[in-house]
C-alpha cells in the first residue's frame, strides 16, 4: 500500500513538472519568432510626408525680335480709350524654339494704352497706340516681365472727300448764280457755295479708329525675356 502511494505521488509530481515546462515554452515561442521576423523597409522622408517629388525646371530663352500673334481681350478705340487703360490679350498660336514649345496658346498678355487721339475737326488723324509689358504663360501663375515694341492703328485720311465737300457746294453755287446774274452772279455763288462746303468740313470730325475685342496683333519683343519650364 505504501508502495503505491508512493509510485502515484511519483507520477503526479511528472505530470506537474511536464505542464510547467510546456506553458513554459509556449511563453517564450512568440518572442523568438517575433525577433526572428525581417523588418519591414523604411519610407523615404518624402513618402512619409505624404509629398511628392519636385518636378525639374527648365530655361528657355525667347530671344529678341520673338513676335507674338495675340487676339485682343480688350477693345480700344480713338474715341472711347484713354492714356494708361488697361489692355488684355492672349497668345493666339504658340511659341516655338528649337522645336520646342514654350508659350502655349491661351498665354496671356496684358498692357496699357499708350495713346488715344480723336481725329480733329480741321487737321490731325484719329489714332490708338498700346505697349504690353506682362505675360502670364497659360497653366502658370508666374508672371514675367517683357519689354514690346508699341502697336498702333491711325484713321485714314478724309482729304479727298474733304475736297469733295468743298468743291460740290462750290459748283453748285456757280450754276445758280449764272441763272440768276449772268457771270457776275456766278462768281457770287461760287463764293457762296464754296463758303459753305468749307463750314461743312470744319464743323465735321474726321474717321475714328476702333480694334474691338477679338482683333489680331502681332508683338515684338525688345528684349530677350527667359521663361521657366517644369518637367
Amino acid at each position: 500500500m505504501r508502495q503505491l502511494l508512493t509510485w502515484m505521488l511519483t507520477i503526479g509530481v511528472g505530470v506537474s513538472a511536464c505542464s510547467r515546462a510546456g506553458a513554459a515554452s509556449n511563453a517564450s515561442g512568440p518572442v523568438a519568432t517575433s525577433a526572428a521576423a525581417p523588418a519591414a523597409d523604411t519610407p523615404s522622408p518624402a513618402a512619409a510626408m505624404g509629398t511628392a517629388p519636385v518636378p525639374a525646371v527648365r530655361e528657355v530663352t525667347l530671344p529678341a525680335g520673338t513676335r507674338l500673334t495675340v487676339v485682343l481681350d480688350t477693345g480700344v478705340g480713338s474715341d472711347t480709350s484713354h492714356a494708361e487703360q488697361a489692355v488684355h490679350a492672349h497668345i493666339a498660336r504658340p511659341v516655338v524654339v528649337h522645336g520646342q514649345t514654350v508659350l502655349d496658346a491661351g498665354t496671356r498678355v496684358s498692357g496699357v494704352v499708350t495713346d488715344a487721339r480723336r481725329s480733329g475737326k480741321v487737321k490731325g488723324l484719329a489714332h490708338v497706340g498700346m505697349r504690353f509689358d506682362t505675360l502670364i504663360p497659360r497653366g502658370n501663375d508666374e508672371r514675367y516681365r517683357i519689354h514690346t515694341a508699341a502697336v498702333g492703328r491711325t484713321a485714314p485720311s478724309t482729304k479727298k472727300k474733304d475736297a469733295l465737300e468743298i468743291g460740290a457746294p462750290a459748283a453748285g453755287g456757280a450754276i445758280i448764280g449764272a441763272i440768276v446774274g449772268g457771270k457776275k452772279g456766278a462768281a457770287i455763288g461760287t463764293a457762296a457755295g464754296g463758303g459753305a462746303g468749307t463750314a461743312v468740313v470744319l464743323s465735321t470730325r474726321g474717321k475714328e479708329v476702333h480694334l474691338p475685342k477679338g482683333s489680331a496683333l502681332t508683338l515684338r519683343l525688345s528684349e530677350p525675356v527667359t521663361i521657366r519650364l517644369k518637367g
